[in-house]
């Protein structure tokens, strides 16, 4: 046993291609200069890469800052329109129109203007429907929001319900 592995120095024992340093008498000296070009050159490269990806980053945030924004005034305007006086059960799922009195006092009520033969006794504001999340759809939107919807219903009825192969 050399004197080397006996003290398990720290000798280059890999390939050459792969070393740290010239294995060959025939190699290029390494200078102290061309060193500290290449740390400035991964330096370089490292901090336009970090930039890149904190602009990415930067990007994101400002996506999710908008979303959380369009979810904040979604949920007030739903809280907003629970607040409307209703003297009756409202269900998920079923169509009701808002009406405003004078003094903005809103109400809701069963009869669209066409059941009131478009002459309604108030204003009218809208029609809703009450989604199964106790949000408010306007009716004009919600054909657009049943398309938003249904991939995510057909994967949800895929994952409950039972294969073929499966009992029950």
């Amino acid at each position: 046993m050399s004197d080397d592995e006996r003290a398990g120095s720290g000798k280059y024992r890999g390939p050459d291609r792969a070393s740290p340093y010239a294995l060959s008498r025939l190699s290029a000296p390494v200078s102290l200069v061309d060193v500290a070009r290449e740390i400035e050159r991964a330096d370089q490269t490292i901090a336009s890469t970090t930039g890149a990806k904190l602009e990415t980053i930067a990007a994101q945030m400002r996506a999710l800052r908008a979303q959380a924004e369009q979810l904040l005034r979604k949920a007030k305007k739903d809280a907003e329109l629970h607040r409307a006086e209703a003297r009756f059960v409202r269900h998920p799922g079923k169509t009701y129109h808002l009406y405003e009195r004078e003094a903005e006092q809103r109400y809701w009520s069963l009869l669209s203007p066409h059941d009131w033969g478009d002459a309604p006794p108030h204003r009218f504001v809208g029609s809703f429907r009450l989604e199964l999340d106790q949000s408010w759809t306007p009716l004009e939107q919600a054909e657009e929001r049943d398309r938003e919807r249904e991939p995510i219903e057909d994967l949800l009825r895929s994952a409950l319900l039972p294969s073929s192969g499966e009992r029950t």
